[in-house]
């Protein structure tokens, strides 16, 4: 499964949540809600979740194995970075 698309759809320059992001698969399928979290200096990708009764949350979609993540974490982070370049310049 090819990523084609990334929109970065709300950057925040406060705060643990950097970004949040819609990504596209093969031009046919996008899950909307990634979250581009920062926590001890480092960046990482949060798939949408949805609070359950008991309090805890839950991914309501996610990479099945850690090549998919990967993959999906790589190029989200960097299409944050450049976006923070046109944002920030």
């Amino acid at each position: 499964m090819e990523i084609t698309d990334v929109k970065i759809r709300k950057i925040n320059q406060e705060g643990k949540m950097k970004a949040i992001v819609s990504v596209t698969f093969d031009s046919a399928f996008v899950v909307h809600d990634i979250k581009v979290i920062e926590a001890a200096g480092k960046l990482f990708v949060a798939m949408p979740s949805r609070k359950t009764a008991e309090g805890e949350y839950k991914d309501v979609a996610h990479p099945i194995n850690a090549d998919a993540r990967e993959n999906i974490q790589e190029r989200v982070i960097a299409e944050y970075r450049e976006e923070l370049k046109r944002v920030v310049v």
